[in-house]
């Protein structure tokens, strides 16, 4: 395998060639923030808050999609980089409800983070904001668009299930928002409620509607379980509060692994002592179930 040497920050790293700048700054422990990345499901550098200058080149440059390059010398944390992060965040919070001491994703949020870090506060102002609302109508998926900074993530990782693809982008420039199918509520388009979208959420825009307000982020602890109703073997986190499971919150989707309502279920029965009763979509509408059919078990359970 090919190597390529280069300089970051004034550290000397090799790396295999085809990398990307942030792959490598991050083999030596330097975090270069991103919004809309994620390896494998969402490289598209559309956020820009990942930016860096790069000798000779005449901008800055999307770290995320930015191959290595042969004496490459890269400074990520320059007087013109760090400017830029600051200004684009703050056109992110222009756009952000001021909630954040009561939002849910808070102490989890990477825009809470990077604002952290960069110094960047909420300022009032005059101008337009996006008309957003927020979608309770699926009980498993809270959807609220106020927050949503349109990353991207919710959308890639959506898609990679062909026969899923329910999230896209819709209208353009300062109009652009997420939709399902054919702009319908969550709750009344074709989603199945895997919580891929939740997974990949970095803000408050997408949480799981079965535990929202039960608990702050620092306030509980996170135990990774694998589901075991299929050969994917999904990985999940279960949610405790002063030692008692209070929910169960899917993890990243990685390359093959579907994630399912049924697997998200299953595993809440398992190890939660208290789980709320399972909702499945009919014509109706959302309606509890038994266990037995939500799970599947029903002609096991006769027999049974």
């Amino acid at each position: 395998m090919e190597m390529i040497n280069l300089t970051i920050d004034g550290i000397s790293v090799k790396v295999k060639k085809g990398s990307t700048v942030m792959e490598a700054a991050r083999n030596i422990g330097i975090d270069i923030p991103a919004l809309c990345y994620l390896k494998g499901v969402n490289e598209v550098g559309a956020c820009r808050i990942c930016v860096v200058e790069v000798e000779k080149a005449r901008t800055l440059q999307a770290s995320c999609v930015l191959p290595v390059a042969e004496g490459m010398v890269v400074y990520t944390e320059s007087p013109a980089v760090v400017e830029a992060r600051k200004e684009i965040l703050r056109l992110i919070l222009d756009n952000h409800p001021n909630d954040c001491l009561t939002c849910d994703k808070a102490g989890e949020c990477k825009l809470q983070e990077y604002a952290y870090r960069y110094d960047v506060k909420f300022r009032d102002h005059d101008g337009a904001r996006r008309i957003a609302a927020i979608d309770t109508s699926n009980p498993y998926i809270l959807r609220d668009n106020r927050k949503c900074i349109l990353c991207g993530r919710c959308v890639s990782t959506c898609s990679q299930i062909k026969e899923r693809s329910v999230l896209s982008f819709a209208e353009r420039g300062f109009n652009t928002r997420i939709i399902a199918d054919n702009d319908r509520i969550l709750g009344q388009s074709s989603c199945v409620s895997c919580a891929r979208c939740i997974s990949v959420c970095p803000v408050g825009a997408l949480l799981d509607n079965r535990i929202a307000g039960k608990a702050r982020a620092w306030e509980t602890k996170k135990e990774e379980v694998r589901c075991t109703q299929c050969d994917y073997g999904c990985l999940f986190e279960l949610l405790k509060k002063n030692g008692t499971v209070i929910g169960v919150r899917a993890k990243e989707p990685g390359e093959g692994r579907p994630l399912c309502l049924k697997g998200r279920l299953s595993v809440d029965l398992a190890y939660n002592d208290n789980p709320a009763a399972p909702l499945m979509k009919k014509e109706e509408g959302y309606v509890e179930v038994s266990w037995e059919e939500a799970l599947g078990l029903e002609k096991i359970m006769k027999k049974l």
